[in-house]
């Protein structure tokens, strides 16, 4: 049965709406959890540990409804929890499909015949406890690993997010590599352009293989633009890692309001902002909503530059 609409399409009308394009990261490092929510030794493995995560997670997916279009779990740090993480995780995705949030699965899965099927069965089937509306995969494994993802992404009206060129440093010792005549990153860009054109979403023309480039790689994100004039871009790298919003913008291209044709994802800065290091309630509320005002006033604001 053909899906009834695409990941593509749901994406960008819900970032037109809200007038910016802030993804919101779940990345649950312990060491950075507040006072108000740290329960026993946060040791990764002690049971109270992941009941921790639980609530400040939960807590701060109420603060984002209705003020981002999407969010980003990074599956690692609750995979490191063991099972308590996997449920903390499951009643998460439950809890972001309650307040209307999107939600992309950060596991950056790549792998080989009937093992990338069963990942493409644990994040993009509807019927999955880890079901998502997108995930991140890997290319470098060669293109073919993706097409159980792409079969996927067909059958459920999902997103992708293939890694092109990544934000961190030394992503150039590979994805800079020169490959008949240009870097490999820009080779995978042009391969992934027939896979990109077939999920086109018929509202929006924009496709539901997305990319994922760096707001640390300006100049890099032009180039995979020309390529893939319709895949939406997942923007890593702004915030705390140092990308501006202007630099996370640089692939966006002119829509009906505003540049568009991407996400730009802020973890550390919107889950750990320093005010937020504190016991009181108010006050962490506080925190968490003045560093979400600053992030999409300043992408809102760089969309119409």
């Amino acid at each position: 049965m053909k899906p009834s609409k695409s990941f593509a399409d749901s994406l960008i009308a819900r970032v037109r709406s809200l007038g910016h394009p802030l993804c919101a990261g779940l990345d649950p490092h312990l060491d950075r959890i507040p006072p108000l929510f740290r329960r026993g030794s946060m040791d990764p493995h002690a049971p109270e540990t992941a009941r921790a995560v639980g609530e400040m997670l939960s807590a701060f997916l109420d603060r984002l409804e209705g003020r981002v279009a999407i969010v980003k779990p990074q599956i690692a740090f609750f995979e490191q929890l063991g099972a308590a993480g996997m449920t903390v995780l499951e009643g998460l995705l439950a809890r972001a499909r309650e307040r209307g949030i999107l939600v992309l699965m950060d596991a950056k899965r790549g792998d080989i015949g009937s093992t990338a099927a069963a990942y493409a069965r644990a994040y993009l089937d509807p019927g999955s406890s880890l079901a998502s509306d997108a995930l991140t995969v890997s290319p470098y494994l060669g293109l073919d690993t993706l097409e159980p993802f792409a079969t996927g992404a067909r059958e459920s009206g999902c997103g992708l997010f293939v890694l092109v060129r990544t934000s961190n440093p030394g992503a150039g010792s590979l994805q800079d590599l020169e490959v008949k005549d240009a870097p490999l990153f820009e080779e995978v860009a042009s391969q992934l352009a027939p896979l990109a054109s077939e999920l086109r979403g018929p509202e929006t023309g924009w496709s539901s293989l997305g990319v994922v480039v760096g707001a640390t790689w300006p100049a890099q994100s032009l180039a995979v633009r020309e390529r893939l004039p319709s895949s939406i871009f997942l923007v890593p790298g702004y915030g705390a890692q140092g990308g501006s919003a202007d630099e996370a913008l640089a692939g966006f291209v002119p829509g009906p309001a505003g540049r568009e044709g991407g996400i730009v994802n802020a973890s550390r800065s919107l889950t750990f902002p320093e005010a937020a290091h504190t016991e009181d309630t108010q006050t962490w509320e506080r925190a968490i909503d003045q560093a979400l005002d600053q992030a999409t006033t300043e992408l809102a604001e760089a969309i119409h530059r």
